[in-house]
């Protein structure tokens, strides 16, 4: 029998927080931070809420994720988020030393592998989980978005 908990399982958990964003008029962007099969925490884009934009769903994670363990590395945590991380979101990640980060879609023009960021020497990186389901919301968010303007 398979594990139940794989990386399809938490890039579900990860579309659940697109969702959520999508829902509050966010670009839709989850994200779930995993250690030893657990959520610690969960989070979605919250730029407009928030009006900052650093307010990404990754940011917002790796904060809750620090809050939960009572300390500023995420050492044995694997990241799940729909979209490749932007420059900005994968600097916050190198520093946070995260051991992993599985993502959904490629962003062919923000992504951090576009971009040239270089991660932690020691954190995997894993793409392609659930991509189509994440491009889809994606591009439902931004045909909405310009059928209203």
């Amino acid at each position: 029998m398979e594990h139940p908990f794989n990386d399809t399982y938490f890039m579900k958990k990860a579309l659940q927080e697109a969702e959520a964003a999508f829902e509050k008029g966010e670009i839709p962007v989850g994200a779930v931070v995993v250690v030893n099969d657990r959520v610690i925490a969960r989070a979605h884009n919250l730029t407009e809420l928030l009006n900052d934009v650093t307010a990404h769903a990754e940011m917002q994670a790796i904060t809750a994720a620090s809050n939960f363990l009572g300390g500023k590395y995420l050492h044995n945590c694997t990241l799940y988020v729909t979209l490749e991380p932007c420059q900005m979101c994968a600097g916050a990640l190198y520093w946070s030393q995260i051991s992993k980060i599985v993502y959904g879609a490629r962003d062919e023009k923000r992504g951090c592998g576009v971009m040239g960021t270089k991660l932690h020497p020691k954190t995997k990186i894993k793409g392609g989980i659930l991509a189509e389901e994440a491009s889809i919301l994606m591009k439902r968010f931004f045909i909405e978005k310009r059928n209203m303007n």
